[in-house]
């Protein structure tokens, strides 16, 4: 079957064609949004400001804001408060036990706990809109020495903050909407959008500076084959699945045998997907961000620190997506209940008995499997940066932004072909399904 046959079959089910269309219309205007300016800031001043952040932390939360920070638009922001927000409340349902069992009563329980996700959005955007406006009014553009803000006070202040957080809050409002009713995971595809709407600008910039010499085509060769090559390896690993062998026993329904089958277990390479690397950002460019808006020695030192490409952020972001690969795998895959359920059912692994020793084995398996994994998104998200640290590159696009895009563009697929497939229809690839690599 050929593409066009595949992409003619979207708009053959309603319900998809509408999700899609939907998802789409949502995502024209969240950029549409990241060029309206905040009140009060010279616009010119603040580009010659952002033009030396080629390389830093502030270069790379502007990549994930669409370049709206860098015009200090009112999704200047982004979506980053929210996802500090629900690492948090995460965190917190370990020691709250208020939290815990709120986690246990399921939908119910999850709705309030989104609400208080969204209570926290708003102080953390609060928070940081008051740092940046107050940060702003004490800086001045770099060449001319133009003011940020030509007219500092109280009145930019609360017109900044209130623009920046209500900014981020319609993001968030936007980014559910599409996991309610457009396709795909909202706050995955609203930091996807943002990072590829980069992308032409990223690559005339490098054209320009081909043609006078500044960037030599033998560097931009070299990092498009490392960045293929990054692509290939999370393709490669995403699929990537360590299948446990299950045996399901004989037993009477009624007057009819059922069971006898054998099945597996599937246990992907990367459990937690690309949730460890954009958590991970997020925690470290939240203090990084607020020192580089604060004229302080001992503040921007911690932001010279924190640059991508240096020794010690390297040691942060990858100690930070160990402790989330971890983290966020025991969240969403429980080796206890699994067990469980495999023996309610008859299920049995062969070899190993029913039940606490079945939930051990499981997850000994997952835990080197994490392992494996974290160390595959740490090298996928440290080796582009050094790279490009090196090289005379014009823009910030490290292989945490090729992890998202590749890692969000295969979820987007597998949810559409699941829609294709479910309907009898062909999907994008052969047999009509996106199967995984036995590992």
């Amino acid at each position: 079957m050929s593409g066009a046959e595949a992409i003619g079959n979207l708009f053959k089910i309603p319900e998809l064609k509408r999700r899609i269309l939907f998802t789409l219309g949502v995502l024209i205007v969240y950029r549409i949004g990241a060029h309206i300016p905040t009140p009060g800031i010279d616009s010119a001043a603040l580009a010659e400001l952002f033009a030396q952040t080629k390389g830093t932390i502030l270069g790379m939360f502007d990549m994930f804001s669409g370049g709206a920070l860098s015009r200090l638009t009112i999704f200047a922001l982004g979506i980053m408060p929210y996802i500090s927000a629900s690492i948090i409340l995460q965190l917190m349902t370990i020691v709250s036990p208020h939290l815990a069992q709120l986690k246990k009563e399921g939908e119910q329980g999850q709705k309030i706990i989104t609400q208080y996700t969204r209570y926290g959005t708003i102080v953390i955007s609060l928070i940081q809109g008051t740092g940046i406006s107050i940060g702003l009014e004490a800086m001045t553009s770099p060449g001319s020495g133009l003011p940020i803000v030509p007219d500092p006070g109280w009145d930019f202040r609360l017109m900044a903050i209130l623009t920046l957080t209500a900014g981020t809050a319609f993001i968030m409002w936007l980014g559910e909407q599409i996991t309610e009713r457009g396709i795909g995971n909202g706050i995955s595809l609203i930091i996807f959008a943002g990072i590829v709407a980069g992308a032409p600008s990223a690559v005339f910039m490098s054209m320009d500076l081909m043609g006078t010499g500044e960037l030599s085509i033998l560097v931009v060769l070299f990092l498009l084959v490392v960045m293929f090559a990054v692509v290939g390896a999370i393709v490669f690993t995403e699929g990537g699945q360590r299948r446990i062998p299950v045996q399901y026993a004989k037993r009477m329904v009624g007057r009819k045998m059922m069971g006898g089958q054998s099945t597996h277990l599937p246990l992907k390479v990367n459990t937690s997907g690309v949730i460890p690397p954009i958590f991970a950002s997020s925690i470290i460019m939240l203090p990084a961000t607020m020192a580089q808006f604060i004229d302080n020695p001992w503040m921007q030192q911690f932001s010279a620190l924190m640059t991508p490409g240096t020794p010690v952020y390297s040691l942060f972001f990858v100690s930070a997506i160990f402790f989330f690969c971890y983290f966020y795998t025991a969240v969403i895959f429980n080796p206890t209940d699994v067990a469980d359920n495999m023996k309610k059912n008859g299920g049995f692994i062969p070899g190993i008995r029913p039940g606490p020793k079945t939930a051990d084995y499981i997850d000994r398996i997952l835990s080197r499997l994490t392992f494996y994994g974290a160390m595959y998104l740490s090298f996928v998200c440290i080796l582009p940066d050094y790279l490009i640290k090196y090289f005379n590159i014009p823009f910030y696009f490290g292989g945490t932004s090729l992890l998202i895009v590749v890692g969000v563009s295969l979820d987007t697929m597998q949810q559409i072909e699941s829609h294709l497939v479910m309907r009898n229809y062909d999907g994008f690839l052969k047999k009509g399904r996106i199967r995984g690599r036995r590992g």
